[in-house]
């Protein structure tokens, strides 16, 4: 499944994408590759391993974006929540509250 289409979330971005649009171009095309054509896992399971890199990186720009888009390929709140309840154990308690907060924020 194709990476879903979607308007800009953060205005930065849309900042990027007009100033910078060959690197936005060269960084877009690896990021349909890697999402599409790099292996076997199943497309739900790509948005969740996304959602968690983000969350466990305190990225909170891709995760509410990864968010989004993870929403619009079908996946559930309920399935977001459980990827980010696993940072708990090995990343901390207030790795995954800034993780939530994002979560709350994006609904």
């Amino acid at each position: 499944m194709e990476v879903p289409e979607m308007k800009d979330v953060h205005k930065i971005f849309s900042d990027f994408k007009k100033t910078y649009p060959d690197v936005y171009n060269a960084h877009e095309a690896l990021g349909k590759l890697v999402h599409e054509r790099s292996g076997p896992l199943p497309d739900k399971t790509r948005w969740l391993v996304k959602i968690a890199i983000s969350a466990a990186g305190n990225h909170k720009i891709s995760l509410e974006t990864h968010m989004l888009k993870a929403k619009e390929a079908g996946l559930s709140e309920a399935e977001i929540m459980h990827a980010l309840f696993l940072l708990i154990p090995t990343m901390g308690f207030p790795c995954f509250m800034e993780a939530y907060s994002v979560f709350k924020g994006a609904q």
